[in-house]
C-alpha cells in the first residue's frame, strides 16, 4: 500500500509551527538581517518547542524524530524565518554525526545543548582550496600525547561568528585522500580558534564567516568516531541536510507565492484583478507546480532514509532543484508585486538572497549532478 498522508501528530505539529512561523517569526524575519544580528533568544525558542533536538535521542533531551517530521519542521520555520531553519537542517546534521559516531562522553556533553538550544555547533569542512572536493581539505591533525595539534583554515563556514562548537574536519593521513580524515569536536573558546565574519549578500543573521586554527589543542576524547574515517562519518549526513535544504527553501518559496496570489487578487489594473490575467496566473501556476513537484520528491527522500534505503539520488536531485526552483519563483513574485517588493519593507527581496545562498552550500548544482549520474550510469563511470 501506498500512502502519502501524514501522521495525525505530524498534522499536529505542522500546525503548531506554522502558527508559530507565521506569528512569532514571520514580522521579525527582515529585523536580524537589517541589523546583522543573529536572534538568539529565538534559537532557544526553537529548542523549547522542540525543534532543535528533533535527530536527537530521547536520553539526551531530544525527541528522536523521524526524518519526515523533521522535514516538516524544515518546511514550516522556512516559511516564517528562512535563517532560522538552520536550527533544524544544521542541528539534524550535526547530532546524527554525532550520536551515531562520537564517544558517550561526547554525547552526554554536546547532545543535551543542542537539543536545548543552549549551545550552537556548527559544521566545518570547506577550506579556501577545498570545496566541492572535500577529500582535498589540507587542515591537518597530529598526535601528541593525549591531545590532537590542529592547525588550518575553515572558509565558508555556517554560524562561525555565533557558534560555540564546530565539528571540524582535518587530515590525521595527508597521504591518504578521503581515508586520511578525521573529525572532532572544537568549542570555539580553545586557545588558538578565531573566528571571522563575511559581509555576505543573504544569509545574514547565520554568521557565515571563516575559522582560523593555529596549534589548537584538541583533546584525544574530543576525536568522533574512528581515526581517518571522519570523511565516510559525514557525507551520509549530507544526504538528510540536503533534502533539509530543499525544504527550508520550498518553504519559503510557497510562502511568497502565498502572498502573491492574495496581492493579486486585491490588485486591480485596466478595471480587473490582475489575478484574472493569465500572464499573472500562469507565472504562478508554473512555480507552484515545480515547487510542489521538488517538496514530495524531498518527503519521498526523507522516507526512504527513515527505511534505511538509498536515497542519494533523491536528496542531490531536492538539493540541486529545491534552491534553483525556489529562487525562480521568489524573483517571479518580486516582479508580480512590484516595485514595492524591490524595497526593504517586504521580505521578498531577502529571501530571495537567502535561498541564492543554498544554491551553494552543501553542494553545488554540478555536484549533486554528478551524484546523479553515478547512480544512473554506476560509479565506474564517475569522473574521480
Amino acid at each position: 500500500m501506498v500512502s502519502f498522508s501524514f501522521s495525525e501528530e505530524q498534522e499536529d505539529f505542522r500546525s503548531m509551527l506554522r502558527n508559530f512561523s507565521m506569528n512569532e517569526l514571520l514580522p521579525h524575519y527582515t529585523t536580524w538581517d537589517r541589523e546583522h544580528t543573529h536572534p538568539r533568544h529565538l534559537w532557544e525558542k526553537l529548542g523549547e518547542l522542540g525543534v532543535n533536538g528533533l535527530r536527537v535521542p530521547e536520553q539526551f533531551g531530544g525527541s528522536a524524530a523521524d526524518c519526515v517530521t523533521t522535514g516538516i519542521a524544515a518546511e514550516e520555520i522556512g516559511r516564517g524565518d528562512f535563517n532560522l531553519t538552520y536550527a533544524v537542517m544544521l542541528n539534524a546534521l550535526v547530532s546524527e554525526i554525532i550520536n551515531n559516531h562520537a564517544t558517550e562522553q561526547l554525547k552526554q556533553t554536546w547532545l543535551p545543548q543542542i537539543a536545548s538550544g543552549e549551545s550552537i555547533v556548527g559544521i566545518a569542512i570547506t577550506e579556501p582550496s577545498a570545496g566541492t572536493d572535500a577529500a582535498g581539505i589540507r587542515s591537518t591533525a597530529v598526535k601528541k600525547g593525549g591531545h590532537y595539534v590542529i592547525n588550518g583554515e575553515k572558509s565558508g563556514i555556517s554560524v562561525a561568528t555565533i557558534g560555540d562548537a564546530f565539528i571540524v574536519f582535518a587530515k590525521t593521513d595527508i597521504h591518504s585522500g578521503s581515508k586520511g580524515i578525521s573529525a572532532f569536536v572544537i568549542p570555539t573558546e580553545l586557545d588558538g580558534v578565531e573566528c571571522r565574519g563575511y559581509d555576505d549578500m543573504g544569509n545574514v543573521p547565520i554568521g557565515r564567516g571563516s575559522l582560523y586554527l593555529s596549534d589548537v589543542h584538541v583533546p584525544e576524547e574530543n576525536l568522533i568516531g574512528l581515526e581517518n574515517n571522519g570523511f565516510i562519518q559525514v557525507m551520509n549526513g549530507f544526504d538528510l541536510s540536503r533534502l533539509l535544504i530543499g525544504l527550508q527553501c520550498v518553504g519559503a518559496a510557497l510562502q511568497s507565492i502565498d502572498e502573491t496570489i492574495e496581492h493579486v487578487k486585491t490588485r486591480h489594473a485596466f478595471g480587473k484583478p490582475l489575478a484574472k490575467f493569465q500572464g499573472v496566473s500562469f507565472p504562478i501556476v508554473t512555480h507552484s507546480t515545480q515547487l510542489e513537484l521538488i517538496k514530495w520528491q524531498a518527503y519521498r527522500g526523507l522516507w526512504l532514509r527513515d527505511q534505511d534505503l538509498k536515497h542519494s539520488g533523491e536528496a542531490s536531485s531536492v538539493k540541486w532543484l529545491g534552491p534553483k526552483y525556489s529562487q525562480e519563483a521568489i524573483h517571479e513574485c518580486m516582479l508580480l508585486n512590484g516595485h514595492y517588493a524591490y524595497t526593504k519593507e517586504m521580505p521578498l527581496e531577502q529571501r530571495l538572497r537567502d535561498v541564492i545562498g543554498l544554491e551553494i552550500g552543501d553542494g553545488t548544482a554540478q555536484v549533486n549532478q554528478l551524484v546523479i549520474a553515478r547512480d544512473l550510469f554506476g560509479k565506474e563511470f564517475r569522473p574521480y
